[in-house]
């Protein structure tokens, strides 16, 4: 009996060799259009409400309803600058930002596993590295990223309560207002709350995790660096202890104001 041509067994595979190599090459394509700085989404990826998740996330770890009311400008911009403080720094490698790694988190104080304050140090350690040097630099700019991002976020923090103690004191002076307005606007309210508290204590949580990568670097790699990490943290540490906003806690303390 002839032998069947070869030719039979490669023109399947060569089509599934071609598919796969056209959908690698569209993830590159799509990641020159989707990766941001630091590995977050794009600006112009982000659809309106997409951080919308965060109110409904933080009321319901307290067990309330979230608002159905449509976030104000101040309200979604709070959201919008509160992800890239409550995203685990360090947490999304440039390869995954090629296929949109974003995902929701759960507030603080019912993160399951608890938070490890190792974490981060020990992927910074452990990641390879050229030099010594770049780990520190990426500890650097991790911070330094942290404290440009502290006051745009808070400013914004201060017009969303200041505009919610007006609606709150509007509350009694509304005609015909229905149980369901009543509850949307209090949910709300309770909603921004608990985001500003959520961004405080992840700043803490990531403060822990600085000091602590920090530390182990210096036994592993003494560098003069650390001196400016060192400075940098503790910079940040003083802005998150004296945050410029004072709110009414719901979920554990308050936020302090800075004086």
């Amino acid at each position: 009996m002839p032998e069947k041509p070869q030719a039979t067994l490669a023109g399947p595979r060569r089509s599934r060799f071609s598919s796969i190599v056209f959908v690698v090459l569209s993830g590159v394509t799509l990641a020159a259009c989707s990766g941001g700085d630091f590995g977050r989404v794009r600006q112009d990826a982000l659809n309106d409400d997409m951080h919308r998740w965060m109110g409904a996330e933080a009321t319901g770890s307290i067990g309330r309803q979230p608002s159905r009311f449509q976030l104000t400008d101040n309200e979604r911009q709070l959201r919008d600058l509160a992800y890239p403080l409550i995203e685990p720094p360090h947490s999304r490698p440039a390869w995954k930002s090629v296929f949109g790694d974003y995902k929701p988190f759960a507030p603080p104080w019912r993160q399951k596993p608890a938070f490890d304050h190792s974490a981060y140090g020990r992927q910074l350690i452990d990641e390879p590295h050229r030099s010594d040097a770049s780990r520190y630099a990426q500890l650097i700019d991790d911070v330094r990223d942290d404290i440009t991002r502290f006051d745009p976020f808070f400013n914004t923090a201060r017009q969303v309560f200041d505009l919610d103690s007006k609606r709150n004191a509007s509350l009694k002076f509304v005609s015909d207002l229905s149980p369901r307005e009543r509850s949307d606007a209090v949910a709300r309210m309770e909603e921004n709350t608990l985001i500003v508290q959520w961004v405080q204590q992840c700043l803490e949580q990531r403060i822990a995790s600085y000091r602590w990568a920090l530390e182990h670097l210096v036994i592993q790699a003494p560098d003069n660096m650390a001196a400016d990490a060192d400075r940098l943290i503790g910079h940040l540490a003083a802005l998150t202890a004296n945050p410029p906003v004072a709110a009414t806690p719901v979920v554990g303390r308050a936020l302090r104001t800075r004086g």
